[in-house]
């Protein structure tokens, strides 16, 4: 079977981006000369007109938006190398410190968006990568938040107070009697679970491994009340908080209790799909902040825990006051060079992981889970690597962030935060690293900045009534631009190549058919490749025509 004179395909000419080294290097220029200029109070003054220009809410969250937009087009750019470490160090590590020297509020803000930046990469593993819609995404940034707030607070003094005054028959048989069980039970579950990889499980084997979890439980619940009885005695020397140099600790600490949680909150839901599961995660995420609230003896219930310590670095203090900062801005100094630190290491970590077996595994199951498990992958397993990877990168932020607002409660975990950061997913690009670290500036600066601003400068305008003044209306307004960006570019800012593949199939359909042995695709009749099932009966296979 032959298609009579199939059209010639269209050659597709490769696009060659222009070289913006020069544009690139004078916009970071100008914008870091109207950072700086903006932020300084003695130059705003004697610039007259201009300077009230520049103190506008809306022009100077516009400027700090042009801006942070260096570090982008240094990504998107075609430009010499030296150019883009130009602009990325210089913008990052030089002219935003030392604008923040003069505005704190402007640090405070560089740190907010990194941190959400980090929130957005460790879900956009669980929801990008492996397709698993989590809305309780923001329990795990509670857990780290916790994690650090009550050993590095007065509330760890009150906790071993408690326990002093109602220690009972607690003591070190208590512990020794916990540490046996604890190690037993683990044991235990250790040993079934390399059962399971040998045998088919059994309903006499899954009990067993269930009652080893539960001793599990009570083992570490021996140790822990244990300790804290032991160590109540200390409850004076603690009353400000533990040593801040148990930080760096504290920062491995969190990284694995989140991903414990992460374990624990996936095993009983990850069997479900789609809207059932962002149900579930949803409710499990409001139950971390119920019990956040009712569990007054640890957390301080709704009235939140404050103040909460932050490490001490005597060298990196006397470094930060050699540079001009001031004492209270040494700390946020601190936390803005670690975040920077941290988001590189969870950006290798996430380029990593994409390219590795795991990633590929994840992909298969966000495409389709039947033919990713009749392929071998491991389905439930391989979610709980992904639900634990992403509740990692929050538990260390949660850890972050509670050092940098000195006070948690509660109400700052609530179901608009994880709705906020999937947002930030989907704005950006799902699967897309660059893509939601962009949806995350972008997002942080408008519910920050932008809206903000914007009510704020209208707020005096004779012409606007107060009723439809726009910082009534900041929820509508970000509502409206999410729907118009899913509308127009449903794939995000950033899109991931395979993601675009996906939503546009149609528009990239290109006709390849003079490459190979295949018919014209645009000209109609049978395209037949190699491996095809034959039409008719006799027909030959399509490596054989």
């Amino acid at each position: 079977m032959t298609v009579a004179s199939p059209a010639k395909p269209a050659v597709r000419r490769p696009l060659v981006k222009p070289d913006r080294t020069i544009w690139l290097v004078l916009f970071f220029v100008v914008t870091s000369i109207l950072l700086l200029v903006s932020h300084e109070t003695d130059i705003m003054k004697n610039l007259g007109p201009l300077g009230d220009v520049l103190r506008n809410k809306v022009v100077e969250a516009l400027v700090v938006s042009l801006f942070l937009a260096n570090v982008l087009f240094a990504y998107l750019w075609k430009a010499a190398n030296w150019a883009k470490l130009l602009v990325g160090i210089g913008s990052l590590l030089f002219v935003l410190p030392l604008a923040g020297q003069a505005d704190t509020s402007l640090l405070d803000l560089s740190i907010q968006i990194m941190i959400f930046a980090a929130l957005a990469l460790g879900l956009n593993i669980v929801v990008g990568l492996a397709g698993l819609l989590d809305l309780g995404y923001v329990a795990f940034f509670a857990v780290g938040a916790y994690t650090w707030s009550i050993f590095a607070s007065p509330r760890f003094s009150e906790v071993l107070k408690y326990y002093g005054a109602n220690a009972g028959s607690t003591g070190s048989g208590t512990l020794a009697i916990g540490l046996v069980l604890t190690a037993v039970a683990a044991g235990s579950m250790l040993y079934i679970r390399g059962l399971h990889t040998r045998t088919a499980p059994t309903r006499l084997s899954n009990l067993s491994f269930l009652l080893a979890g539960f001793g599990l439980f009570a083992g570490i619940t021996l140790v822990g009340r244990s300790v804290l009885v032991l160590f109540s005695g200390s409850a004076e020397a603690v009353a400000n908080g533990i040593n801040p140099g148990f930080f760096w600790l504290f920062l491995a600490l969190s990284v694995m209790t989140a991903a414990l949680v992460g374990v624990l909150i996936g095993l009983p839901v990850l069997k479900l799909k789609g809207d059932y599961l962002a149900i579930i995660t949803l409710g499990l995420g409001e139950v971390i902040r119920v019990l956040a609230n009712n569990l007054g003896l640890y957390t301080a219930g709704s009235q939140g825990i404050t103040p909460i310590g932050s490490a001490s670095v005597p060298w990196f203090n006397s470094l930060a006051g050699a540079l001009g900062f001031r004492p209270e801005q040494y700390y946020l100094l601190f936390l803005y060079v670690l975040v920077l630190i941290v988001i590189a290491v969870i950006l290798l970590v996430n380029v990593r992981l994409d390219n590795s077996r795991i990633g590929r595994a994840w992909i298969a199951i966000r495409d389709d889970e039947i033919a990713a498990q009749a392929m071998g992958v491991p389905l439930m397993q391989t979610k709980l690597i992904a639900f634990a990877t992403g509740a990692s990168f929050a538990g260390v932020m949660g850890m972050i962030f509670a050092a940098k607002q000195t006070f948690i409660s509660p109400e700052s975990f609530n179901l608009l935060q994880s709705i906020t950061v999937l947002s930030m997913v989907v704005l950006g690009g799902m699967g897309s690293f660059s893509g939601v670290i962009l949806g995350a500036a972008v997002v942080t600066l408008l519910n920050l900045r932008i809206l903000p601003g914007l009510g704020e400068a209208s707020a005096n305008v004779s012409w606007i009534p107060q009723e439809v003044n726009p910082a009534n209306f900041n929820r509508f307004i970000f509502g409206s631009i999410l729907v118009a960006m899913m509308l127009l570019r449903p794939e995000g800012l950033l899109p991931n190549a395979r993601r675009t593949r996906e939503l546009h199939h149609e528009d990239d359909q290109e006709d390849k058919s003079g490459e190979g042995n295949a018919s014209g695709l645009k000209a109609g009749g049978d395209v037949y490749s190699a491996g095809l099932a034959t039409i008719k009966e006799d027909d030959k296979t399509g490596g054989s025509r």
